[in-house]
């Protein structure tokens, strides 16, 4: 079992910047693909991006692409997400996903964070 802790959630301003992280712990000795999500009450958890094991792939869902970035340090078993330039409609829980080996970079995906709340302000 692999267990996700999200963290660095917050309220913004329109403009600014959020880091969140994804602490991986348990069983983490394989190579594990890992993804970000995000859900808003009444709407269908949306994918937002995904990271290979090593860190060489990446993916983004269209409506982030030049303003959030996914990275990983496998020595620390923690994948990030770095967001600029957030935007009102960037608000909603944000969850950290996790697979071992490969997967699409929409999934699926075998273990889930609780999530993070990020919340953007107009």
């Amino acid at each position: 079992q692999v267990q996700l802790v999200e963290s660095g959630g917050g309220l913004v301003q329109a403009g600014g910047s959020l880091r969140l992280s994804c602490a991986a712990s348990g069983r983490t000795n394989g190579n594990y693909a890992m993804g970000w999500f995000r859900q808003v009450p009444g709407k269908e958890r949306e994918f937002v991006a995904s990271i290979s094991c090593t860190g060489t792939y990446t993916y983004y869902t269209d409506s982030v692409k030049g303003r959030f970035t996914i990275s990983r340090d496998n020595a620390k078993n923690t994948v990030y997400l770095q967001m600029n330039s957030l935007k009102p409609e960037d608000t909603a829980v944000y969850y950290c996903a996790a697979t071992r080996g490969i997967t699409p970079p929409r999934g699926p995906y075998d273990y889930w964070g609780q999530g993070t709340q990020v919340t953007v302000s107009s």
